[in-house]
């Protein structure tokens, strides 16, 4: 009884974001899979390509690892996104993103 007390007060932390720091990891993370989230629909391909749609616009860009990091350009019809190498970390079926070698903006996008 004093577990499941203990259990109601003090529940279990949510699992933590676990970083990605390998390009094999992010691949066997991401082949064959889309990534999903805030109107963005994406698949990050083995060979460098990113294609996809991003708020109903066609996106395509390139990506490579460097350092530990992902780093990736993306176009669209309105708006050219330069290069900026981002952290990757996982939690369940979530990728994490954050912008500018971990500084910047956060975007988590779901595995699909």
């Amino acid at each position: 009884m004093r577990a499941l007390l203990f259990l109601l007060v003090f529940p279990y932390p949510a699992a933590a974001f676990e970083a990605v720091t390998s390009r094999d990891a992010f691949v066997a993370l991401t082949a064959g899979k889309r990534l999903m989230g805030d109107g963005v629909s994406l698949q990050v391909l083995p060979d460098g390509r990113i294609t996809g749609r991003g708020f109903g616009l066609r996106v395509s860009g390139t990506w490579a690892w460097r350092d530990g990091l992902f780093c990736r350009t993306l176009d669209t019809a309105l708006r050219d996104f330069p290069l900026n190498c981002q952290t990757v970390a996982i939690q369940g079926d979530v990728l994490r993103f954050r912008a500018d070698r971990g500084t910047g903006d956060v975007a988590d996008l779901r595995l699909r």
